[in-house]
């Protein structure tokens, strides 16, 4: 398992956005680019793929620790952090409701019918009309005497 395993799994567990791992590693007084540290998260055959060092993964788990448990002088709960990160589910009140239908009434006597086939009204219906004449094709064969 390499460097970059390890940093993506870290990342993906604790649900960190680059914006968030860039500012946690700033307490360590280690800088990066997001779009170095992208480079770190890319797959191994991409043209921009960057291998993680040690001293990155080793400044990160160092700016991990202080960044869910705090300093000496100012301790954290990591608990209170960790839920911070997770996204806010959805209220309840936005459950999908059961659909109303409009005809709530009992079905009509003949249930031999199907309920949903269509009626067609052959009075209003237009006779076709013949556009292009009728047409003999002789495909490409010298005209044939009788």
């Amino acid at each position: 398992m390499t460097n970059n395993d390890i940093f993506k799994k870290l990342r993906v567990a604790l649900q960190l956005r680059d914006d968030q791992i860039v500012e946690i590693l700033e307490l360590v007084d280690f800088r990066i680019s997001k779009g170095e540290l992208g480079n770190v998260f890319r797959k191994d055959d991409h043209k921009d793929y960057m291998e993680c060092g040690d001293q990155l993964l080793r400044n990160f788990l160092n700016a991990l620790v202080i960044h869910l448990r705090g300093t000496k002088e100012n301790p954290k709960n990591p608990n209170e952090v960790i839920k911070s990160h997770k996204p806010k589910e959805a209220k309840p009140e936005f459950k999908a409701q059961k659909p109303e239908f409009k005809s709530d009434k009992k079905p009509s006597a003949s249930t031999d019918k199907k309920p949903f086939a269509k009626k067609k009204n052959f009075k209003n219906i237009p006779k076709k009309i013949q556009v292009v004449e009728k047409v003999k094709f002789k495909n490409g064969k010298p005209n044939q005497k009788d």
